[in-house]
């Protein structure tokens, strides 16, 4: 009977040796609760069932470490922390650097605040940064362009401000940028050129778009950059970077636009916002070259002339938005045919004859006062 004893007290001994957490992970997951707000996690939550009187690593997890955390292979290292929005606050300790074989890191929709530590950045194998949904304020620390193993970065919905840092383009592995509905002030820096999708929507961005910018981006899918101030022209080398699909510039300052056709007219170019800017000249008819394009925002700018025939022969577009510009001349019948499939406005121009019975005519045109005034004499039918 003893030796059965021992040898069941022996495997015990075993199975909790080959499950022990690295004692550096241990201390910087203490550290990470411990910098939580106590009041802030819900008896239900996720951190809730960290309870270090066990392995956090140690499987079965039946009552404890039951989310949150998820461990190497060989239950010893932790390589990912996937926090639930239970509304936790507090402050992310510098100590999560500990954590060095950390591949995931997300905070997402809960309220923590302070600076963002400067030591994540030592977290060299580090994938993914979601930080999305909190108040994390201050800069975006400089030497975050050292985690070389980054592809996608989420610090979307929070209070950052300053510049973006201006070695952003050493992130090489970087995917999928979200710096969304922050502070962030001054030039878009030169980016990393494995890029597939940019957005930094409702910042204070201002200044020229610049090529340089995007330089070698060959692979970029997706630019939103609406709600900023940026200005200027924006030049036919935009929409000719080889892998755009969805473009949304809308609610900025641009005040020009110059659009080329396609090499070769390949493109796969499919949606492009540019609402509520300042865009002046005509409506750009070389949009109607872009094979995919099927949907196109230039409504509430500047602009004049008469709609592009080119846009009503187009039959790829579905969605057409020109309202709120001082367009005149006739709308192309091609439009209000019994086949059109063409749904959004060319309303609050100075449009003549656009059918009152089409929802492409509302809302109404503007008052032949305003469009006198606007060409600063009768507009030309």
């Amino acid at each position: 009977m003893s030796n059965i004893l021992c040898f069941f007290l022996l495997l015990g001994y075993l199975c909790q040796a080959q499950a022990l957490t690295s004692p550096q992970d241990i201390s910087a997951l203490k550290a990470f609760k411990a910098s939580i707000n106590p009041s802030s996690i819900p008896s239900w939550s996720c951190l809730a069932s960290w309870d270090f009187t066990t392995d956090p690593c140690a499987i079965p997890r039946r009552t404890h470490f039951t989310c949150g955390v998820t461990c190497s292979s060989d239950s010893s290292r932790v390589t990912q922390i996937t926090l639930d929005p239970a509304g936790y606050s507090g402050q992310l300790t510098p100590l999560v650097s500990q954590l060095t074989q950390l591949t995931n890191l997300d905070l997402s929709d809960n309220n923590f605040f302070g600076p963002i530590p400067s030591s994540v950045s030592s977290l060299r194998g580090l994938q993914s940064l979601t930080l999305k949904g909190n108040s994390f304020s201050g800069s975006i620390p400089d030497s975050f362009t050292s985690l070389k193993s980054l592809e996608s970065l989420d610090l979307s919905h929070n209070s950052l401000s300053g510049p973006l840092p201006k070695t952003l383009s050493s992130l090489s592995s970087l995917r999928r940028l979200d710096l969304s509905y922050n502070k962030l002030s001054a030039f878009l820096p030169k980016l990393p050129y494995n890029l597939l999708e940019l957005a930094v929507r409702g910042n204070s961005l201002s200044g020229y778009l610049s090529k340089s910018s995007f330089d070698g981006l060959t692979q970029l899918e997706v630019v939103e950059l609406s709600e900023n101030s940026l200005s200027g022209t924006l030049g036919a080398w935009f929409f000719l970077l080889p892998s755009l699909q969805q473009v949304d510039l809308a609610n900025n300052s641009f005040t020009s636009l110059e659009i080329s056709k396609p090499p070769g007219g390949n493109s796969d170019l499919v949606a492009v916002n540019l609402g509520f800017n300042k865009i002046e000249g005509n409506a750009p008819a070389n949009f109607a070259d872009y094979p995919l394009l099927s949907s196109l925002s230039l409504r509430y700018n500047r602009l004049r002339g008469a709609i592009p025939l080119e846009y009503s022969k187009k039959k790829s577009l579905r969605r057409l938005f020109l309202d709120g510009n001082f367009l005149i001349g006739k709308p192309p019948s091609e439009f209000f045919a019994g086949k059109s499939t063409v749904s959004g406005s060319l309303g609050d121009n100075c449009l003549q004859g656009c059918p009152g019975s089409s929802q492409l005519c509302t809302p109404s045109q503007k008052s032949y006062a305003v469009c006198k005034q606007a060409y600063g004499r009768k507009p030309r039918s």
